[in-house]
């Protein structure tokens, strides 16, 4: 299973909010994830991004590949 780490969209419409998943990358942006490992929130001005890092870690080393807009938030 090659697992991705990458945004599922939240929220109501005009009022985003993102969490950072685990997923399987064959799945669906929308579909079933395996694990949240936090959250994105682009309206806030401070502390946008919030990452549990253990969780991430491990996911890596674990060969979970980041994705580019992810990659960019941490």
């Amino acid at each position: 299973m090659a697992v991705s780490i990458r945004l599922h969209r939240c929220g109501m419409k005009n009022q985003p909010h993102f969490r950072i998943v685990a997923i399987d990358s064959r799945k669906a942006a929308k579909g079933k994830f395996i694990e949240v490992i936090g959250s994105y929130d682009p309206r806030k001005k401070d502390n946008k991004v919030t990452v549990n890092k253990e969780r991430l870690e491990y996911w890596k080393k674990n060969g979970a590949r980041l994705s580019e807009t992810v990659s960019h938030l941490i």
